[in-house]
Parts: C-alpha cells; structure tokens; sequence
C-alpha cells in the first residue's frame, strides 16, 4: 500500500487541474515491491525448471520456472540451497514454495524459493524424450553412421548466427590453430524459423558440386552458444536432425555449453562442448605440426644416417673378408697350366689310338679278302640267278600244263582264241621276266663295280705306287713313329713292287768314321723283290678304263 507520506507528497507537487499522482522510479519500485511482497508472501509454485546451470560460485541457483504459457524467474539463496533434498535438472518439473518479490534494478518480479519438490519431468522433456525414442529406432543415432572427421580440411562451412559471438570465437580460434578458407551461413538460432534454416543451410552445403565457383567445404560446424530448453529447442527439430543424419559432410555439432545437450548432437558425427571446442576439433595446431614434422624429418634423417653408417661398415668389413684377385685366380690358373700340360699328352695319345685303329680296319682291307668277297658275292649272283630261271621254267612248264589241260576240255574256238591270248599273256610276262633278270644283273654289277671302286681306293699299294713306302717291324707291323724306330730295331721297308730289308737301326747322331767319307749309313741287304700278285685280266681292264680315286688319307 503506498503510504500518506507519499500520496500528501505526490498531491503536492500536482499540478492544478489533474488528480494523478506523481512519483520517482524508484518510489514506484519501492511501492511495488512492498504490494507484491505483501501479497503473495507465502505462495507453491508448479513449472518445469529451464535455464538451470547449477549452483553460482556464490553458492546462489539462479533459473526460471515455466509452463506452456508464461515464465517466472527463479533464485534459491545459499542457505536455503543446501536445504534442499535432490538435486535441480534442467526440464525437471517441481513445486516450488517461497515468497515473490521484485527486482528494482531490472523491473522484473521473481520467486525467492525456500522449499522445492520434484513435481514430474516436464512437458518439453517429454517431447524430446519421445522424439529421441522415435529417431534413435530409425538408426539415426546409430555409431556406425558416424564418420572420421578429415585431419586437415581445406575449407570449413559453419552455420550459424553471423553477428554473435559464435563467430567470432570460432573464427579466432581456427586463425591461431591453422588459418583456411572459411564459408559461413548465416540462420537465426532462436525462434519458430531456427530449425528449417538451420537444416536448409546443411542441405545447401552438401549440394555444392566440387570445382564449382564456391568451394565445397571438406567438414561442417552447427554451432550456437549456451541457452535454456527454449533457446535451444530450433536444433531439437526433427528437420535438423534429418539433414545432419543425410550429410555427406562430416559435421560436428556445438550447440550450446557443455551441460546442455540437443539431438542434432546425436545425429551428428562429432559433439563438441562448446563452439571454441568445435574449432579445435576442426583443424589441428599449425605449430604443432611443423614441429612435428621438424622432428619426424630430424629422426628421419638421423636414422638414414645410422642407417648408411652401418652398411658402410659392414661393406668395409666384408670387404676385408673378400679373397684377393690374385687368390680369387690362383686355383684356376693352376687348373689352367696342368690343362695345358695334358693336353698335348693327350692329343698325341689320341693321335696314336686312331692312327692304330686306322691300320686295323687297313689290315681287314688286304686284297686277297676283297677279292675272296668278290667271288663269294659272284657266286650268290650265279646262284640267284639259277634260281630265277629255274622258278620261271618251273613256272611256265606249270603254266603249258594246265594251258594243255585245259585245252582239252574246251571247244576249239575258244581254245584257240584263249590260248592265243594266254600265249600273248606268257611272252609279254616272259619278256618281263627277261627284263628284270637283265635289271637286276646289272643292278648287281653295279653294286660290285662300286665295291671294287672303294676297295681299289683304299688299297694301299696304291698310296704306295705315289712314292710312299711302309716301315715295318717286328711281327709284320707298321712302325709309326720316330721314338718306335730304336736303335738296334730290325726293320723293313714296302714299296710299291716289292720288298727291301735293311740292316739294324743306328743313332744318327754317331761321329762319322775316321778318315772322312760319306755318313754312317746302315748297309743294305738285296734281296729280291717281292712278287706282287697278278690281278685278274678282267679286274684290270675295268682298274684302267675307271678314273682313279682321290687318296683318302
């Protein structure tokens, strides 16, 4: 009630003609603090808390109480704070009991509380309790939907309010971490359009096409500073929690302070305290990179450097360990001259072998054992050819015999007509027969001339008749090398017509005999030339009318 002291005041100072009153602002705060007070000293309260950050560092809570249509300010002093029995949460519905008084210095009236009640969670929790429950069993908030946030992103889009201080503090902080290329989309993040722009600004980001004018960012930040329920309730939309769901853009979600909580922070794939926490989790620390990179390449280098220390020194070592050039070659050279030193021993050897092996095959070659092939082969001729025609006679005989018998049965037309043609038939096959009896003959011949051709070539009285001669040894056998002829060695000499016989073999490096004269000389024994068997006159006619044979040796 306003005092008299004030209404005789208020009247006095009325001007004439009007009856209202005339007060100071703070005489009409004073006055309405002491009506409301008196009035509602001791009242209950029922409203959900909203805007509850927990207890002041003064030890005062400072909130509000609300319903669905209005709002009342709220304070709990220290003393009756540690009265109370639970603990205050934010959408929590309660019954609050105190006293309302106002607030001069900002006109507003509010509930000093002294007892409070937990009455039910509130309306708007419940909401958003549904709403969560309705979007967490579509897999919304489903953590294998969440993606790695890109470690070094080359442009950042954020949405939010482009005159707060969000901006500003998210600009400032990526500028000191690492400078990039920044898009904002600037959305109301307060009120009935909050949500639809707010989900219009991340379906607008992701439909930015890469290489296009504007840059398509590599991550996004949602970001709007602290709030109660009311303040935050446009990123509880069910539109916003979609579009982040649907992002191709990794987003992160910084809405409101580390206490509040929204369901785009669900369906995002990173939460963020605050939106100063949102810009540390976007870019890392410039410096701290560089100094990380300095390193990596400082050990980097350093290992190398061990690393080539190391293998130059076990390369010295195996280096020392390796066998020198000349031992490296000691032992195939050895191989190398003892190859050398059997290899002529070897070659004479070898010589050796086929020149004896020669005059063995020689040996078989002898005249008389060609000549004795020839007569043999001669006879096999005669005796195939005996045979022959005595299977041809034997053949026709059989033939005219039944030609006769068969004659007799028939008429004599016929027969005379077929026996003519039998007739026909037997001097055509009889001339054929002569014709290969002579081919095979002369085929036969043939053969032997060339026979006797290679026989008379290799003959080696022929080698002989070129002036060559054969030194013989003991038992009839050639002498083929120098180192074979000894001295004291009875030897022969063959030549082409007949035979010579020498005297013992002497060493040619004796003195000649005193008195000068001719050289020692073995003396020469005459004997009679050896007869050399006559060839067949036949055999030496067709020697004479052949062209001679080069010499195969």
């Amino acid at each position: 009630m306003v005092s008299a002291r004030t209404t005789a005041r208020a009247a006095a100072a009325e001007p004439a003609g009007t009856n209202a009153a005339e007060y100071t602002v703070s005489e009409i705060s004073g006055a309405l603090k002491r009506t409301v007070e008196d009035a509602f000293g001791h009242v209950r309260v029922r409203g959900e808390i909203s805007g509850y950050r927990g207890p002041h560092s003064s030890g005062h809570a400072y909130f509000a109480l609300k319903d669905d249509k209005s709002r009342l300010e709220a304070v709990i002093w220290r003393g009756s704070m540690l009265k109370i029995a639970f603990k205050p949460e934010e959408g929590l519905e309660v019954i609050a009991t105190g006293k309302l008084t106002t607030f001069p210095g900002s006109s507003k009236y509010q509930i000093v509380i002294e007892q409070m009640e937990p009455a039910g969670a509130g309306a708007l929790m419940a909401l958003l309790n549904e709403r969560r429950l309705k979007l967490e069993a579509e897999g919304l908030f489903a953590q294998a939907r969440k993606r790695p946030l890109p470690f070094l992103p080359r442009v950042i889009g954020i949405v939010t309010s482009p005159t707060g201080a969000v901006i500003r503090d998210i600009r400032h902080r990526i500028a000191d971490r690492f400078p990039l290329h920044l898009l904002v989309w600037p959305v109301r993040v307060q009120g009935e359009t909050c949500g639809e722009e707010v989900s219009a600004a991340i379906r607008g980001f992701n439909a930015i096409e890469p290489g296009g004018a504007i840059p398509r960012p590599d991550l996004l930040i949602v970001a709007r500073g602290g709030g109660s329920l009311e303040d935050l309730w446009g990123f509880n939309d069910e539109s916003v929690v979609r579009a982040a769901a649907a992002s191709d853009i990794p987003l992160i979600s910084a809405v409101g302070h580390e206490t509040d909580w929204t369901l785009i922070d669900h369906a995002a794939d990173r939460r963020a305290p605050t939106p100063t926490g949102a810009a540390e989790m976007a870019v890392p620390v410039r410096a701290d990179l560089v100094a990380t990179l300095a390193a990596i390449g400082a050990r980097s280098g350093a290992a190398v450097s061990r690393t080539l220390q190391g293998e130059r020194r076990q390369l010295v070592s195996l280096a020392r360990a390796l066998p020198t050039v000349d031992a490296l070659l000691a032992l195939p050279r050895r191989r190398l001259d003892e190859a050398e030193g059997s290899l002529g021993r070897s070659l004479r050897l070898s010589l050796s072998e086929r020149r004896r092996a020669l005059s063995e095959i020689a040996a078989g070659l002898a005249p008389g054992q060609l000549e004795a092939g020839l007569r043999e082969k001669r006879a096999s001729l005669r005796h195939a050819e005996a045979r022959v025609l005595q299977g041809a006679r034997a053949l026709l005989a059989e033939r005219r015999h039944r030609l006769d018998r068969l004659g007799a049965s028939l008429r004599p037309n016929a027969v005379a007509s077929r026996s003519a043609e039998a007739r026909h038939r037997l001097l055509t096959l009889g001339d054929r027969l002569d014709r290969a009896q002579l081919t095979a003959l002369e085929r036969r011949r043939g053969t032997l001339n060339n026979a006797w051709r290679v026989a008379d070539s290799l003959n080696p009285r022929n080698v002989l008749e070129r002036g060559y001669a054969i030194v013989r040894g003991e038992g009839d056998m050639p002498i083929t090398r120098p180192e074979d002829l000894l001295p004291g060695t009875r030897f022969e000499l063959e030549f082409a017509r007949g035979r010579r016989r020498a005297a013992v073999a002497v060493d040619a490096r004796a003195e000649p005999p005193e008195g000068g004269g001719e050289e020692a000389v073995p003396a020469a024994i005459a004997v009679a030339p050896a007869a050399r068997p006559a060839r067949p006159k036949r055999r030496q006619q067709r020697a004479e009318a052949d062209a001679v044979q080069g010499d195969l040796f």
